[in-house]
């Protein structure tokens, strides 16, 4: 089955049992890259004659003034060893996967057109790729259970391992906002470069708090610093993202209305509280 149409250019659309042969990426609770209004999702690189990623803008590429579609698009990563005044001629389709039917729905250039990757076009794709209420009809397969799943294959001499990538969105609940108080007294005494917090968990992460309290960078000496940092790397892979919304504040511990920095209440008998808020969006790693 296949049909074409115009939108700036022909486009075919096509129906394939058949998988792409470089890369899938899979996500889960799509619906909270839109709530959390995030513009465009760029997946792991992959190797297909030279790296891609695929990037996804789950509301329609706004630049580009789309609405009411997916906006999908391959692009070109990691191009600093292809030398100066480098080309990439590529012809590629995209893929998104009907689960309900096991197949996929391909996009691709009619006529196999080849695409022209240089340094000042880093990226191809399609603008509307496809409407917003035909994908989030779950009778269409294309977003069931709030998982989708969506893939590029590229016309390349070599054809390597399919790799792939699973973005697990979360469900923003009261219990996943999660808040750590840290209490530091004799602050004016701290003669350290920086101090850090006990060790928190959120999101089945671990977090601390990073605190300079004469500066550092652009704040020395004139600003305490604040850093949210991963405590424990040990687990993190090549590849390995985590999306978090986070807060950092110095309590104030009088709610005064004066302007110096004790009677505003944020350092009282010496000691202040800091706080971090610390919500996990999503996780994403190798498949």
């Amino acid at each position: 089955m296949e049909n074409d149409f115009v939108d700036q250019v022909a486009i075919s659309r096509s129906i394939s049992h058949v998988p792409p042969a470089q890369f899938l990426l899979k996500i889960e609770a799509f619906s909270s890259l839109v709530e959390n209004d995030v513009e465009n999702y760029e997946s792991l690189e992959f190797d297909a004659g030279g790296y891609k990623k695929l990037v996804v803008y789950p509301n329609g590429n706004k630049k580009k003034n789309v609405k009411d579609h997916i906006s999908l698009y391959l692009a070109m990563v990691d191009t600093s060893s292809l030398g100066l005044g480098w080309e990439v001629y590529v012809i590629f389709r995209l893929f998104v996967l009907d689960q309900n039917k096991d197949e996929f729905l391909i996009l691709q250039d009619a006529m196999g057109k080849e695409r022209r990757f240089h340094v000042l076009k880093l990226e191809w794709g399609f603008d509307q790729f496809i409407p917003l209420e035909e994908f989030n009809d779950a009778s269409n397969g294309y977003l069931v259970g709030d998982t989708c799943v969506f893939g590029a294959e590229l016309s390349v001499k070599e054809r390597n391992k399919c790799k792939g990538e699973c973005l697990s969105m979360t469900k923003l609940t009261s219990a996943s906002n999660y808040k750590h108080v840290w209490k530091i007294e004799n602050f004016s005494k701290l003669e350290a470069k920086l101090y850090e917090s006990e060790v928190f968990v959120a999101g089945d992460q671990k977090w601390r708090i990073d605190l300079p309290p004469k500066g550092i960078k652009s704040g020395t000496g004139s600003h305490i610093s604040m850093y949210l940092e991963l405590a424990d790397l040990s687990t993190i892979t090549r590849g390995f993202k985590i999306y978090v919304h986070f807060t950092l504040r110095i309590r104030n511990q009088v709610q005064s209305i004066h302007n110096d920095c004790t009677s505003n209440g944020f350092l009282v008998n010496d000691v202040c509280i800091v706080e971090a808020k610390v919500s996990v969006l999503g996780i994403s790693d190798a498949l």
